[in-house]
């Protein structure tokens, strides 16, 4: 009864405020989870607001059925719509408004104000750290949070500092916090603040006032026999352990044998640490989410790719396994190849073949050169989808298509690279309950909602980087205007409308001849179907490799067939006069090595969504994707 802020058990453990479930609580705060929910009343929201806890002014409420639409969000619609866009309420509840607290200076949600905004259902809330201008901000999702305190004048304890807190109905308040050094809630009615400290320090113990006789020279022989104790432990611990790191190092070994059923070369750590000169800055290639890669030169004299995986717990151990294991059993020209590993020194290093030219992103982003022929680009889109195709005949997902995991050996031809990400595909309904892993932008919109893992969300990837290679733009741009940010949304909307040639890359010159237009506009038209937001509309990978590949040889071709095709540079406007057919390769076993054996078993035929030109407008009913529906998903 003495409590002022209750919280209530249920059956099963839960923690709730009122009909809300509590997810954290901190020294200043209450996370609160508001799950997605249609025609919800906004008067419960009340319940959030207590005596001694309320809404911060750092939430973003989210609210349906309103007469006026809100304009005074401090988050941007796109980023708000990235995370409902499968909760449909129904027409007439589509209408979904963002609120925030206008006054900036106030530190709780005004109810009054809200329920002023002539909304009628609470749909769900975000929490943020802070609202800032930067481009970059970390969002709860269906989570509110609350923040709450005392009423009253400070009651801290000696040691604390007091927060002074103004609740939004005007009344005082405040929070305790303990000093640096000192443990404790900081309030005097609780535990206060205390400091764990000696009180007896070598000058007494040896003047005797600590209550001990002790002479110095029992003091002194204590002393020795514990350094003499110390010294034999540590050789003693030091042989104990150049035995077990022998020991290791044998089931290091068979461990990776029995894993990846080959045998590859498992190098000492001192000869890695030789080759990259100490893992130096100079020597370093770039840093990714699971480590960061280095060149140098091991035993062949030949220059490879250490990438040195950072240090995790259970899981950086199972990472390494999957990505020898993926990379051992594949064979593909245009797959990175594993050269060899290390785990010594509690290190877990992969040796990888060399790429001297870099990667796509660099080329396209003119990092590395002044840009890239439209043949060049084409040539190696066609060399990726059909690695990608080749891992997917092997029920092998790769997760994180990207054109900086998109390597360029000296004759630009392209390596697919990280399978940090990997997972061995399973039949049926199988699927991982995980959270999405990628990058922002690339990753497929449904499995970023219900986690469900498909070949079709390496297609939706590898759509992105087609994009990219067209119009050379970045994937996720803060500076292009906000309803731009999302490469993929920017060239739906653009394709949608007939206008896609108003972000091709200048360098292409699309117009200098009529193949080179007219393969740009399929390549776009193949990476529009690749980006649709059901994965049931795309196509297979196998698909798309095998109409980039009749794209490619058309090029060679096109001399001796006489095609045709209008160069003139046409307006948003204006229509083409390319005339497209559907596409159906028919590739011989010969034609690309082992891909094509994967063709002749797999690919029966392509169907075209496209419209007659890019010029064109798509028509509603056909497979494409909605550019409302990618908008935000970055």
């Amino acid at each position: 009864s003495g409590c002022p802020i209750r919280l209530n058990c249920s059956a099963n453990g839960t923690i709730h405020i009122h009909d809300f479930p509590v997810q954290t609580v901190t020294s200043d705060s209450i996370l609160i989870n508001i799950p997605a929910k249609c025609g919800r009343s906004i008067h419960t929201l009340r319940q959030l607001f207590g005596q001694n806890y309320a809404p911060t002014s750092r939430n973003a409420i989210l609210l349906q059925n309103c007469s006026t639409p809100i304009t005074e969000c401090l988050l941007p619609t796109t980023m708000v719509q990235t995370h409902f866009e499968s909760l449909d309420c129904g027409p007439k509840s589509n209408n979904m408004s963002c609120y925030s607290e206008r006054n900036r200076e106030s530190q709780f949600i005004d109810y009054n104000n809200l329920t002023r905004t002539r909304c009628h259902s609470l749909f769900s809330a975000i929490s943020t750290e802070t609202f800032t201008n930067s481009s970059s901000v970390s969002l709860d999702v269906q989570i509110i949070q609350l923040g709450w305190w005392l009423e009253g004048n400070c009651k801290c304890s000696q040691y604390a500092n007091c927060t002074r807190i103004v609740s939004p109905i005007g009344r005082p308040g405040y929070r305790c916090q303990c000093f640096e050094g000192f443990f404790g809630d900081g309030y005097q009615a609780g535990s206060g603040c205390r400091k764990a400290s000696s009180t007896c320090d070598p000058a007494k113990y040896m003047s005797g006032r600590c209550g001990s006789t002790t002479r110095v020279g029992v003091l002194v022989g204590g002393i020795a026999a514990g350094a003499c104790l110390m010294v034999g432990l540590g050789l003693i611990c030091c042989f104990v352990r150049r035995r077990c790191t022998l020991k290791r190092r044998n089931r290091t070994k068979q461990r990776l044998c029995e894993a990846t059923g080959i045998s590859i070369p498992i190098y000492p750590y001192a000869e890695i640490e030789k080759a990259t000169n100490s893992f130096s800055d100079k020597q370093r290639l770039g840093t990714g989410a699971y480590g960061t890669v280095y060149s140098g030169k091991l035993d062949s004299n030949k220059w490879v790719a250490i990438k040195r995986i950072k240090h995790r717990d259970t899981d950086s151990t199972e990472q390494v396994m999957n990505e020898i294991r993926l990379l051992s059993s594949v064979n593909h020209p245009n797959l990175v190849r594993l050269l060899g590993c290390s785990i010594d020194n509690g290190e877990q290093i992969l040796v990888y073949e060399f790429m001297p030219n870099g990667t796509l992103s660099q080329h396209l982003q003119r990092e590395r050169s002044e840009g890239l022929t439209w043949p060049v680009r084409l040539t190696i889109a066609t060399e990726t989808a059909q690695a990608i195709a080749y891992l997917h005949c092997a029920m092998i997902y790769h997760r994180d298509i990207k054109s900086s995991n998109i390597l360029l050996d000296y004759n630009f031809k392209s390596k697919v690279a990280d399978f940090g990400l990997s997972r061995l595909g399973m039949t049926e309904s199988s699927h991982i309950s995980t959270a999405p892993q990628g990058t922002p932008g690339y990753l497929d919109p449904q499995y970023h909602q219900d986690f469900h893992l498909s070949d079709k969300s390496d297609v939706y990837s590898f759509g992105v980087v087609l994009v990219e290679i067209i119009t050379a733009l970045k994937v996720v741009d803060f500076s292009r205007p906000q309803n731009e940010v999302n490469l993929a949304a920017l060239a739906i909307e653009r394709i949608g409308k007939g206008c896609f040639e108003e972000i091709i890359d200048p360098f292409l010159e699309p117009h200098r001849d009529a193949w080179t237009l007219s393969s740009v506009h399929k390549v776009a038209e193949l990476a529009f179907r690749c980006l649709a937001f059901h994965r049931d509309m795309r196509p297979s990978m196998m698909e798309v490799a095998a109409e980039l590949e009749q794209i490619r040889l058309s090029g060679w071709a096109s001399s001796e067939d006489n095609i045709t095709a209008s160069s003139e540079a046409s307006s948003c406007s204006s229509s083409s006069n390319i005339s497209e057919k559907p596409l159906r390769p028919e590739l011989d076993a010969n034609a690309r090595g082992p891909f094509a054996l994967q063709i002749e078993a797999g690919t029966a035929s392509i169907k075209d969504f496209s419209p007659v030109s890019m010029q064109d407008s798509w028509p509603s009913e056909q497979s494409s994707p909605s550019s409302n529906s990618l908008l935000g998903h970055i």
